[in-house]
């Protein structure tokens, strides 16, 4: 059943997207899973379809426009090519190229978003610390004013695209303690003083290129800073906004995953004479799975027409409880289906190289990154004023 929120423009988009992964992404992911990594083409294919583009002006080599349900469609079909790690390596850019367009000077936009938006080179945000997690406000990372110059000490975590990313945009402490003081810089790879160190042996996200950063008296022009000194907080915030909207619909696809992926199965099986479809357990569980499926679709259906609403010029306000809402029972849903799937693929789903098995690994990272499930309902419930 097509929803009422996608038009022409938008079921083009699907289809594009549909179409890229089908072709491009999903027969090689267990190669690619297996590998750790993707092959960086796949950036520049994707760069060629404009998926990197939503928010970014024409002139930088961006869409000139955006839409959060072509972000929330580019999230879900993705997913569904099995592997989340695979998504994640693609697409990390994206979480740091809004600070660049709204935030950095002309300059360190057509050096970066030009190569990030073709896909030539990658982009990554480094803002989560070893001893912070989501606590963003106790950043102990610090950046120093020195001449012309800022000098850059301290450390991130857990860094999707940290390793390969040409171009970062990093968050350190340039005031007091808390909210306020931290600023945003723009740090290019090679610069002395910066390293990174690859983050291996994860659970699921194996394709996914994931590091961690060190700076040690890193040096950097006093234009490197993106906005207002001592504002970045407010600016990671909003990034973070459509970040979970990224994470909800991935969560969505997923589970839309698993879920045609057990009907395949149960209606192939046999057991006790007939297929697995027709026992009611098995019936009753698909019910379940779909229901659950579904809340969640037309939930980021009404956020997507929120943000939308909200957007540059818009209305409305950006609907921050809604979203964290969202996220945390997008990924109860996700880790639901997940499990029901494997019950009913048995044994086969225990197996290495099918995407069940695969996506059950993956599920938690969901709740955790860009914001922990814990984290997520106590932003909501203040967002509600209580």
């Amino acid at each position: 059943m097509r929803s009422i929120y996608e038009n022409e423009d938008r079921a083009a988009f699907r289809d594009t997207v549909r179409r890229f992964v089908a072709n491009e992404i999903t027969p090689y992911v267990d190669e690619w899973d297996e590998a750790g990594e993707i092959p960086w083409e796949l950036h520049r294919k994707a760069g060629a379809l404009g998926l990197f583009g939503f928010g970014i002006d024409e002139e930088y080599g961006g869409l000139g426009f955006d839409d959060c349900f072509m972000r929330v469609i580019l999230g879900e079909e993705l997913s569904m090519c099995g592997a989340g790690g695979v998504v994640a390596a693609l697409t990390g850019c994206n979480i740091m190229t809004g600070p660049l367009q709204s935030l950095a000077p002309d300059e360190i936009k057509r050096r970066a978003l030009p190569e990030i938006m073709s896909g030539e080179s990658g982009g990554a945000l480094g803002i989560t610390e070893p001893g912070g997690g989501s606590d963003v406000a106790g950043m102990q990372t610090t950046a120093t004013r020195d001449g012309d110059d800022w000098v850059i000490n301290g450390s991130k975590t857990f860094i999707t695209g940290g390793m390969r990313a040409s171009y970062f945009v990093v968050g350190a402490r340039t005031g007091d303690a808390g909210l306020a003081g931290i600023s945003l810089f723009f740090v290019e790879k090679g610069t002395p003083g910066f390293t990174q160190t690859k983050l291996d042996k994860k659970m699921g996200w194996w394709s996914s290129d994931t590091a961690s950063l060190y700076f040690d008296d890193c040096r950097v022009p006093a234009s490197s800073m993106i906005g207002k000194q001592d504002a970045g907080f407010l600016a990671i915030m909003n990034n973070f906004n459509l970040e979970r909207v990224g994470l909800i619909s991935a969560a969505l696809g997923s589970s839309k995953l698993c879920l045609r992926e057990s009907i395949a199965y149960a209606q192939e099986r046999h057991t006790f004479g007939k297929p697995l479809i027709k026992h009611q357990v098995i019936r009753h569980k698909i019910a379940e799975m779909s229901a659950r499926i579904d809340s969640v679709e037309a939930y980021l259906n009404q956020i997507a027409w929120l943000v939308n609403e909200a957007g540059e010029g818009g209305v409305g306000e950006m609907p921050v409880a809604e979203i964290c809402k969202a996220k945390f029972w997008a990924t109860q849903v996700f880790e639901f289906v997940a499990r029901e799937a494997l019950q009913i693929f048995g044994g086969a789903g225990y197996l290495r190289g099918t995407a069940v098995e695969r996506m059950y690994r993956e599920v938690r990272v969901l709740a955790i990154g860009g914001g922990s499930e814990e984290i997520m309902r106590d932003l909501a419930v203040r967002q509600m004023g209580l």
